[in-house]
């Protein structure tokens, strides 16, 4: 499928999933001031909330509708190889002498997984409408929280609330909204999405999350079939920037109070790019061969888009520089190769390893604008 016109079966999909949402907003109480929403979130503190309230509305399915993952099981790659195919995309984390991958696909019906990774409590979140997955640290205040779904969005993005204190937390931001946390904010892990053809080059040893999650799902569907069309609009309120088309996914690059974004679109162009923001040198890695899970009926068969990753490009006291080379990511100073995951995998500098930028991540433009309106849009590359 291209990235223009959706199909005819996936349009008229589409076109069913909106009229759904359109029906369930005329009929939902959207006020999170309301005497039902206090009686469902009896914990919660909405006299402390760090945004409008009435920017939150109801996303369709009760509190915890969509179940988050408490009790994650994990495969081996291979294991995984039977049933999750090779441009899949996933979620690849790495903490310590942990690398483990979450496939978008179990992510679509689930969207949050509560994880401890080398000893280190995380959240692995998803929001398919804004295919914004981001990794969070659980620990606030020094005390452990787990999350779940509130059923509410902000500017189409998932909120999320912690079990401790029925907290409400924006997914895109990390940021508490509503509630005691109001005003704080999680530690952001680095991560990335991949091809999982990628993860299992890179790390062989690495787990991928099982299918068996405890809860009975399509994994391998997309509920979502064509919704990634770069001119549709937003399933939900948000106030959209002319600057770029809404669905066009663009990679973020935050630093010092500074956010920069490219379109992925440009990306294909110019898969290696060396820049600085903020004083901070990095490098944007692009590389083909994933596919779009939010695309077709089947994850499997969405059309292929690029992954990108953003890393620093310092190695002790040496800024690299790099260029792509017959297919290759090479650095100028060594020659040696680099994959997609920031790690030299031959030349002089075998074996070391780019840090990955933690405020970074491949999302469609309107969420990322609508949080970030005063970033730079990057539109041409030398």
């Amino acid at each position: 499928m291209s990235a223009g016109p959706m199909t005819t079966r996936a349009s008229r999909k589409f076109a069913e999933g909106l009229l759904a949402a359109a029906l369930y907003a005329a009929i939902a109480t959207a006020d999170v001031r309301s005497d039902d929403t206090h009686r469902e979130w009896p914990r919660t503190d909405f006299s402390k909330h760090s945004v409008d309230l009435s920017d939150i509305e109801s996303g369709g399915p009760p509190k915890d509708g969509i179940p988050a993952i408490d009790r994650p099981r994990f495969v081996s790659v291979s294991r995984a190889q039977t049933w999750l195919k090779s441009r899949e995309p996933v979620v690849a984390l790495a903490i310590g002498g942990e690398a483990r991958a979450y496939p978008i696909q179990i992510l679509m019906f689930h969207e949050i997984v509560n994880d401890t990774v080398d000893s280190v409590p995380v959240a692995v979140t998803f929001c398919p409408l804004c295919n914004a997955s981001m990794a969070f640290e659980r620990r606030v205040e020094g005390y452990e929280l787990d999350f779940g779904t509130t059923g509410r969005l902000r500017y189409s993005d998932l909120v999320m609330y912690d079990r401790q204190t029925e907290s409400w937390w924006q997914q895109f931001s990390g940021k508490g909204i509503v509630g005691r946390y109001a005003g704080a904010t999680l530690k952001r892990i680095p991560s990335s999405v991949i091809a999982f053809e990628d993860f299992a080059v890179s790390r062989p040893d690495g787990r991928v999350l099982s299918r068996q999650t405890g809860f009975f799902r399509p994994y391998g569907r997309n509920p979502y079939a064509g919704y990634d069309n770069v001119d549709q609009s937003p399933l939900f309120r948000v106030k959209l920037d002319s600057r770029l088309r809404p669905m066009e996914r663009v990679l973020s690059v935050s630093a010092g109070g500074h956010q920069r974004i490219y379109p992925l679109s440009l990306l294909e162009k110019h898969p290696v790019v060396n820049a600085e923001i903020a004083g901070l040198a990095y490098a944007v890695f692009a590389q083909p061969g994933m596919i779009s899970p939010l695309d077709s009926e089947s994850v499997s068969d969405g059309r292929p888009i690029p992954a990108a990753v953003a890393f620093e490009r310092r190695i002790a006291d040496r800024v690299l520089e790099f260029k792509a080379e017959n297919g290759r990511i090479v650095d100028r100073s060594t020659g040696s190769t680099w994959n997609i995951l920031g790690e030299a995998t031959s030349g002089p500098l075998k074996g070391r390893r780019l840090a990955a930028i933690t405020e970074s991540g491949v999302h469609f433009a309107f969420a990322w604008l609508a949080f970030n309106p005063d970033s730079e849009v990057v539109r041409t590359l030398p």
